[in-house]
């Protein structure tokens, strides 16, 4: 039942016609990781999409516990954070049913999440490794295209930015945006003080990143 709801709420978001918005959450997890960062920043982003691609998101982004069969509501889910992350096994059996049943997920890198996903990533997909997706992907090519990759908007790691995905059965399930810091230039610009050239390529990446994930 929960595999043939998920499939008409995919079927709702990928409507142009759709008469109801589409919703997307921010992931709730344990482990004393602030969550909750970027306060502004994905409804700043759904704003942009709507705006930009033509989606119909609901404006109001939703918060959903990792765990929560509430996430079976959603399309699309991100997760973002500085610290440390935790799946228990309920969690991570959810979170795999979701995106094997359809599901995408954004894991944004705030500076301090890596070792800590990839290790609770690990739990969702033991047998499947992330790999760096080039930069000829559609992701980077959907309304917006990106030639070089991944915009940097902060410089804290030095590291030039990467973009990860879990791929399952030839779909692109989670992608993990790295070394880039995508939610820090989505958020308000007096927040973080990104010039306006540094927030709209943050905003084009993350509504290629919604387009492909409603369209692949």
């Amino acid at each position: 039942m929960k595999t043939l709801i998920f499939a008409l709420i995919l079927l709702l978001a990928t409507s142009v016609q759709a008469q109801h918005p589409t919703n997307i959450a921010q992931l709730r997890y344990a482990g004393g990781g602030d969550w909750y960062a970027n306060p502004t920043g994905l409804r700043n982003l759904i704003r942009f999409a709507n705006q930009h691609i033509g989606t119909t998101i609901n404006p109001v982004p939703s918060i959903v516990d990792v765990g929560s069969p509430d996430i079976f509501n959603f399309p699309f889910v991100y997760l973002t954070g500085h610290g440390n992350v935790h799946f228990s096994e309920r969690d991570a059996a959810n979170l795999r049913q979701f995106l094997t049943g359809g599901g995408f997920l954004h894991i944004d890198d705030n500076y301090g999440l890596d070792p800590f996903i990839r290790r609770e990533m690990k739990k969702v997909f033991p047998d499947i490794m992330p790999i760096e997706l080039p930069f000829n992907h559609p992701i980077f090519h959907q309304r917006f295209s990106f030639p070089g990759g991944l915009p940097k908007v902060h410089e804290h790691g030095g590291k030039r930015p990467q973009g990860f995905a879990w791929i399952y059965n030839g779909r692109v399930v989670a992608f993990y945006t790295y070394e880039t810091d995508l939610g820090n230039g989505w958020e308000c610009q007096e927040v973080h003080g990104n010039s306006e050239e540094i927030r709209t390529k943050a905003l084009q990446m993350g509504a290629n990143i919604l387009q492909f994930a409603f369209t692949q």
